[in-house]
């Protein structure tokens, strides 16, 4: 597989994030669903709407999300919809619940541990998607970005327990954390591979490395960032965009980066990205160009 292009830039402004996708020359044609995280009531690090404003009127998208697998102000659509207006995502953009009328099936035929993934059923509504995430720590991945996105991020709140009970069908939420580590980043690259394969090349990635805290934004009690901000990177690639951000986190000299590695690392979240590449929907391997 030939070197994945990523680009980076230093500047952290909602003008950015534009820019950034613009250097992809990308054209997202039809309807474009936006995803991003909507941040779990309670949580202070997640990315305001605000910042998205820009990017999202420019690609004429749809902020869309789905509903969590565990107890909180996500985990129906009714509580959704309504943190979504908290949230302010409502205000300013079209915003679409996509398991709010239950899921769908993608086949994951050459899957490593799982072979089909439950998504929002109203992901058929969309003709390519902009992947928005947040990179930051996360409790069981190790680190979240743009394969999270994929995976997690798309899959319906039965999805999400499926992915994380990796493949049980009548898996619960205490099971959720019992499962073999390995299996479950394994069953998370499958279920990446799935979305991409779904939007057939009409797909694109930004990671957004600010408020990088060892805790994800589903969290309602995270713990404050641990390290300076670095900056915006932009790909076609998603499992290039997350080694890209694992790269630029380990050459920091901040010293806070060893609280955030220590999470990645001890979730064993490099796996996630082993995983996918050997799945073969991207490569691990880049060429970072900076962008002024």
């Amino acid at each position: 597989m030939e070197t994945a292009k990523v680009y980076f830039t230093k500047d952290l402004t909602p003008e950015s994030v534009v820019k950034m996708f613009d250097v992809l020359h990308k054209d997202l044609p039809g309807r474009v669903a936006v995803k991003v995280h909507s941040g779990e009531e309670g949580n202070q690090n997640y990315l305001r709407p605000e910042f998205m404003k820009p990017i999202v009127e420019h690609v004429n998208g749809t902020v869309v999300e789905c509903n969590t697998a565990y107890d909180g102000a996500r985990d129906t659509t009714e509580k959704h919809t309504k943190l979504m207006e908290d949230h302010g995502w409502s205000k300013i953009f079209n915003v679409d619940i996509l398991d709010s009328e239950g899921d769908t099936i993608l086949e994951i035929p050459n899957g490593k541990v799982i072979n089909k993934n439950y998504v929002g059923k109203k992901l058929n509504d969309y003709d390519s998607m902009l992947v928005l995430s947040h990179f930051k720590g996360h409790p069981m991945g190790g680190y979240g970005g743009a394969l999270k996105q994929l995976s997690i991020g798309v899959a319906s709140s039965h999805g999400k327990r499926y992915i994380h009970c990796i493949g049980d069908e009548n898996g619960t939420f205490e099971d959720m954390f019992k499962v073999d580590q390995a299996k479950f980043l394994e069953a998370m690259a499958d279920a990446a591979s799935s979305v991409v394969k779904h939007f057939d090349g009409n797909i694109a990635y930004i990671n957004v490395m600010c408020n990088m805290s060892v805790d994800c934004d589903c969290c309602n009690v995270a713990e404050d960032p641990c390290m300076k901000d670095i900056g915006i990177l932009a790909s076609l690639d998603p499992i290039a965009i997350d080694q890209a951000c694992i790269d630029l986190v380990q050459k920091s000299d901040d010293p806070g980066k060893e609280h955030l590695l220590e999470r990645i690392n001890s979730r064993q979240g490099i796996h996630t990205i082993e995983a996918a590449a050997d799945l073969g929907f991207g490569t691990r391997e880049y060429e970072l160009i900076e962008i002024e």
